[in-house]
C-alpha cells in the first residue's frame, strides 16, 4: 500500500471552483481494450530463457498515435493503474480486466516481481538493506501465483501494460528512500528475473509463456510508498524507461519530463475532496487513510458514506481537467477490499461514469508517453501554462490555432501518420 503520510495527505492546492455537467458518448471507438475473447494470433513464438516469456511480436489492441492538428483540443486521457496486481481469492484483477473490456479501457498493471516467486524460493531475493527473502508484503500462495501469472497473459494480449512495483515494498525510515541508484538496479534486475524464470522457481508446467520480452515491454513503474525516486531516476534513465509513476502530491498539469529531460513525470495528484477544505491524492489508499485513519477495517456505518465521497472524489478530478487544461488524469489503486470493497466499488463506478462521456481516451502509462512523444514540443510547452482548473483563454481553436516559432522545424521530425 502506499504509506504517504496524513500530514503529507492533507496538503491543499486551490480550489478548481463549481463545474458543470458533461455531454454523454462512448469511449469505445479509440481505445483499445474491447471485447472479450482473445483471439490466437498467427505469429511465431520465439520463446526466451527457460521459457517463461516469448516474443510473440507487436502487443495487440494498441492505439494509432496521431498528432494534434493546429487549434484541435486535446483528447481527455484517464490512466488507471494497479500497484502489486496479483490475482488472489478475491478475484479483482481478473475482475478489472473485464471492466475495462466493458468500457474499451486499457490499464497499467504494476507487477510486484515476487508475487511471481514461491515463498519456498524465497531464499532467491536479496533485497537492498534487508536480509535475503524479506519482504513487507510477504509472498503469495502457489496457487495465486498460478492465477496471477494467468491474468498477467490475458491483460497483455488485451492490450493492458505490464509495469513494475518492484519488489519487496520497504517503506520508511529504513525503506527504499535510502537505496542508492546501484541498489535501484539491483532491485529491478531481481524482479525482471523473478518474470522471467518464473518456469524454474515454480516448477508449473501447465501455462502458457507470458507473450512479451520483458526487457522491452519494462518501461516504468511506481515505487512503494512514493518513495525513493530521486535515486531511481538515474537508474531508470540508464535502463532506458519512459517514464516513472512515484510522485506524490502532483497538480493536474501537463506532464513534463525529469532527469535531464529523459524521463516523463507522472505524479498522483492532488484532487477535489468532497466535504473538505482541503484536497487527497488520487488513489484508494489515500481515500482510505483520509477516510478510517488508515484503519482497512473503520466503521462499517460510514461505508456507504465512504464509497460515495471516494467516487465522487474521482468524479471531480476528472471533470476538473476535462471542462477545463484537459490535463491527463492519473488514478492509482490497489487490489484490495478495504473497508469492504468500497474503494473497488467506488473506482469501478467512477470509471464507467468517466467513460460515457466524449472524446475520453482510457489508456495505459505506456500508451500515453507514445502519444505525448508524437506530438509537437511547442504544443506540449503551451499546454503545460494552463494551471489545474483553468481554460484556454479564448479557447482551443485560438489557443492552439497558431504554430509556433519551432513548429515548422519539428512538424515532419517523425510524427505517425493520421
Amino acid at each position: 500500500m502506499s504509506g504517504v503520510s496524513r500530514r503529507r495527505l492533507l496538503t491543499a492546492t486551490a480550489s478548481a471552483g463549481a463545474l458543470g455537467a458533461l455531454s454523454a458518448c462512448s469511449a469505445r471507438d479509440w481505445s483499445m481494450g474491447g471485447g472479450g475473447e482473445v483471439r490466437a494470433r498467427p505469429v511465431p513464438v520465439r520463446k526466451i530463457g527457460d521459457g517463461s516469456t516469448a516474443d510473440t511480436g507487436p502487443q495487440p489492441k494498441q492505439p494509432k498515435t496521431t498528432r494534434l492538428k493546429p487549434g484541435e483540443r486535446p483528447p481527455q486521457f484517464v490512466v488507471f493503474s494497479w500497484d502489486g496486481a496479483g490475482e488472489l481469492s478475491n478475484k479483482l484483477f481478473s475482475r478489472f480486466r473485464e471492466v475495462a473490456a466493458r468500457h474499451g479501457a486499457s490499464m497499467t498493471f504494476f507487477l510486484s516481481g515476487i508475487y511471481t516467486l514461491p515463498e519456498s524460493k524465497k531464499h532467491l531475493y536479496r533485497p537492498p538493506q534487508h536480509p535475503v527473502g524479506a519482504s513487507a508484503i510477504g509472498y503469495l500462495s502457489d496457487r495465486h501465483i498460478h492465477a496471477t501469472l494467468q491474468q498477467i497473459r490475458a491483460a497483455w494480449l488485451e492490450g493492458h501494460e505490464i509495469g513494475t512495483h518492484f519488489n519487496g515494498h520497504f517503506c520508511g525510515e529504513d525503506g527504499v528512500r535510502r537505496w542508492s541508484p546501484a541498489e535501484w538496479r539491483s532491485e529491478i534486475e531481481q524482479a525482471k528475473s523473478f518474470v522471467k524464470e518464473w518456469r524454474t522457481n515454480t516448477g508449473f508446467t501447465d501455462l502458457e509463456p507470458l507473450p512479451f520480452d520483458y526487457e522491452k515491454e519494462l518501461t516504468g513503474g511506481r515505487t512503494p510508498c512514493l518513495e525513493g525516486q530521486s535515486n531511481l531516476l538515474p537508474t531508470a534513465a540508464a535502463l532506458g524507461w519512459k517514464y516513472d509513476a512515484s510522485s506524490p502530491g502532483g497538480l493536474q498539469m501537463w506532464p513534463s519530463k525529469v532527469q535531464g529531460g529523459k524521463i516523463w513525470d507522472f505524479p498522483l495528484q492532488s484532487i477535489p475532496f468532497p466535504g473538505h477544505s482541503f484536497q487527497v491524492l488520487s488513489m484508494d489508499y489515500n481515500l482510505m487513510a483520509n477516510q478510517s485513519n488508515s484503519n482497512p477495517l473503520g466503521d462499517r456505518t460510514r461505508y456507504a458514506f465512504w464509497r460515495t465521497q471516494a467516487r465522487d472524489s474521482y468524479l471531480a478530478g476528472f471533470r476538473r481537467a476535462y471542462e477545463s487544461n484537459r490535463a491527463p488524469f492519473f488514478i492509482g489503486n490497489h487490489f484490495e477490499r478495504w473497508n469492504g470493497g468500497i474503494y473497488m466499488d467506488a473506482v469501478e463506478e467512477a470509471l464507467t461514469r468517466m467513460a460515457a462521456h466524449d472524446d475520453v481516451r482510457m489508456v495505459s502509462f505506456r500508451q500515453l508517453v507514445q502519444w505525448l512523444e508524437a506530438q509537437d514540443p511547442a504544443v506540449l510547452r503551451k499546454l503545460r501554462t494552463l494551471e489545474p482548473g483553468r481554460s484556454p483563454l479564448g479557447g482551443w481553436a485560438e489557443f492552439l490555432g497558431t504554430a509556433g516559432p519551432s513548429d515548422s522545424a519539428t512538424a515532419s521530425a517523425g510524427a505517425p501518420s493520421s
